[in-house]
């Protein structure tokens, strides 16, 4: 049987390089595959998220730009499915400026899906979050709401996904959409709330929480995550998409609560900080979907994923210390 080859944009970022060293794992059942990953490397991409997968013949790194026509349309001609992470992800950055979002996001998604579907990759899995449904108050946010992104970041996600769908509306193209709550985990870069705040413990710094902590998310480890982008894309249906949450929502005060007690830490290492602009107050998504018809269930429990996460930064300094050093976190 021949191998499918999967083009995975993005692929040494947090999410990404996850997938593919999840992929590529002993006996992982997603079958005869080959990955080639494509990535920009900016300031998320980290070579070093990739070192476990470069001795396997199955991997190719490829350094380049999602927004490269020519390159991209080339690797188009090699591959039978696309699974596309690359994206600038980070709110705050997205408020100081918006371009580097509106071309990655926007015109990058604009080049990869019609690039994919004009070289007849058959399956086109289009990696978003639940942010692009912006803040709900009650209740949770299913497939077919509304959409309302409120930050730059989120608005340039959720233009992404509809040129994505609109490709199978149009064209009957196999495009199939996810959107995730709140990654966690290790490999995660220094600047989200999680690695930044044990980061920060760790460096016996004081942690900044915006506002007055209450605000709401939804938390999901990337062991869960990747096991739902596995269903999408092996078991989900063309035109579709699935919401992926991890089940435990807790407000930011909860959160760092949380994580001062696996630090070792007490209350007087928070400083209130002024609220980020625009800030939503909640996320949740409703996961009734992706349970029902393709068989999603989170696994790993937050207490036992946190602990990890917090040992795993605590254990691979080397890794993320040069990261806080070069972005001056």
């Amino acid at each position: 049987m021949t191998a499918t080859r999967i083009l995975v944009t993005g692929g040494a970022g947090f999410i990404g390089s996850h997938y593919v060293r999840t992929l590529l794992s002993p006996g992982h059942p997603a079958g005869d595959v080959t990955l080639t990953v494509l990535d920009k490397l900016t300031y998320a991409g980290n070579p070093a998220n990739l070192d476990p997968a470069r001795a396997d013949p199955r991997f190719r790194f490829v350094h380049g730009d999602i927004c490269d026509v020519e390159l991209v349309t080339a690797l188009m001609a090699e591959t039978d499915q696309v699974v596309h992470f690359a994206a600038e992800s980070h709110v705050d950055r997205s408020i100081k400026g918006s371009y580097d979002f509106v071309r990655t996001n926007v015109m990058g998604t604009q080049v990869l899906v019609d690039a994919a579907m004009r070289a007849g990759v058959s399956t086109f899995v289009h990696i978003s979050t639940d942010e692009v449904y912006g803040s709900v108050a009650h209740g949770s946010s299913a497939e077919d709401d509304p959409l309302n992104p409120t930050s730059p970041y989120s608005a340039s996600k959720a233009a992404g996904d509809l040129l994505v769908l609109s490709h199978y509306r149009t064209h009957g193209y196999d495009v199939r959409v996810t959107r995730c709550s709140n990654n966690y985990g290790h490999h995660h870069f220094p600047e989200k709330a999680i690695p930044l705040f044990v980061t920060h413990l760790l460096d016996g710094k004081r942690v900044p929480l915006y506002g007055d902590g209450l605000n709401v998310r939804d938390w999901l480890h990337i062991d869960d995550h990747v096991h739902g982008i596995e269903l999408v894309r092996t078991k989900g249906r063309a035109g579709e998409v699935y919401n992926i949450g991890g089940g435990t929502e807790l407000t930011n005060v909860e959160l760092t609560r949380r994580l001062l007690a696996e630090c070792g830490e007490d209350w007087d290492m928070v400083e209130f900080v002024a609220d980020r602009k625009g800030h939503d107050y909640r996320y949740s998504v409703d996961c009734g979907k992706i349970r029902q018809e393709l068989g999603y269930r989170p696994r790993k429990d937050f207490a036992t994923g946190l602990a990890e996460t917090v040992a795993w930064y605590r254990d691979n300094r080397a890794w993320w210390q040069p990261l806080k050093d070069r972005a001056v976190l």
